[in-house]
């Protein structure tokens, strides 16, 4: 069975990871306790929107990204077929360490 905060999780540890970010450096950065943190990233406990959001903004990663990547992750458990739309490269620039800017996505529509 598919568990949305467990892939929520997921993609919020490889984030940290890809960083080499550390718990408690993205904790204090979200102003999230270091053990919520890690339940969350688990998947033992469900993010509010504004607790992802914080987290998100401390990891420098667009919320919408994150989402996107779960629903990608959701998808293909499901046994659909998901299509890249946003560029090897863009993508890669979000998870780095620092982030990139918004202004590196194209508005749609």
């Amino acid at each position: 069975m598919i568990v949305l905060r467990r892939e929520i999780g997921d993609v919020l540890r490889d984030a940290r990871q890809r960083q080499g970010r550390t718990l408690r450096e993205v904790s204090s950065a979200a102003r999230v306790s270091l053990g919520y943190l890690s339940e969350v990233e688990r998947g033992q406990k469900e993010a509010s929107s504004e607790l992802l959001a914080s987290i998100c903004e401390a990891l420098d990663v667009p919320l919408s990204l994150v989402l996107r990547e779960v629903s990608d992750k959701i998808a293909v458990a499901e046994g659909l077929h998901v299509p890249d739309t946003i560029p090897a490269d863009v993508l890669a620039s979000m998870y780095s360490r620092g982030g990139a800017s918004r202004d590196d996505l194209t508005p749609v529509g």
